[in-house]
């Protein structure tokens, strides 16, 4: 029995995904997330082989979720489901562990061989879809963490807060951000890091 961890912000999604992959008697639904944070905690307790995981969710996006989760649990597959195409978010997926990557317009009954396939340890990305190498790639788990805070809005000392760091730490963080993608000011970083689908916009 593979047992199967859903995650998409919308609850219709996820019922309709919940009845494809109940209809096989191979495969269990074992929990539903509603976004990445709350995703991160079900995997931890819940221990699912497989995550279907939106790209685009509250709090922390897909990618974010993927790398937490791995960093804990490095066997489970995640399946990345997105309605974006573009290079740069197929990139942050694969870059963060993800070991499939689908568009969600061509899934139908696509989804269950694909949770299979990854379950039997398989890697599977949408054939019209190819990484970009990109500057992004020097980004830690950390980095991309603190830009989620810079793009929300909080300040330095805020973030230092929320992520039990030095003040010092976060300008470090920060200033190394800037320079791995050449950017001169907050504005330019934040709009740059939601147009490529670094962090989710909330």
């Amino acid at each position: 029995m593979i047992t199967i961890l859903l995650v998409d912000d919308h609850a219709l999604v996820r019922r309709g995904f919940r009845r494809l992959i109940e209809d096989e008697p191979d495969l269990q639904v074992v929990g539903e997330a509603g976004d990445g944070l709350e995703a991160v905690a079900l995997a931890a307790s819940l221990r699912p082989q497989v995550i279907v995981m939106d790209y685009a969710l509250p709090g922390i996006n897909g990618a974010l979720a993927t790398r937490q989760i791995l960093a804990a649990q490095p066997s489970v597959a995640i399946l990345i489901l997105s309605m974006h195409s573009e290079p740069q978010y197929v990139a942050n997926s694969v870059d963060a562990g993800a070991r499939g990557y689908l568009m969600k317009n061509a899934l139908d009954l696509e989804l269950v061989d694909a949770i299979r396939r990854l379950a039997a340890g398989e890697k599977l990305l949408d054939p019209k879809l190819e990484p970009e190498d990109g500057k992004r790639r020097g980004l830690t788990t950390r980095e991309l963490e603190v830009l989620q805070h810079i793009v929300a809005g909080h300040s330095n000392k805020e973030i230092a807060h929320r992520l039990n760091l030095s003040v010092h730490t976060i300008s470090v963080h920060r200033a190394h951000i800037m320079d791995q993608l050449g950017l001169h000011n907050a504005a330019e970083l934040v709009a740059y890091a939601i147009r490529h689908g670094l962090v989710t916009n909330t």
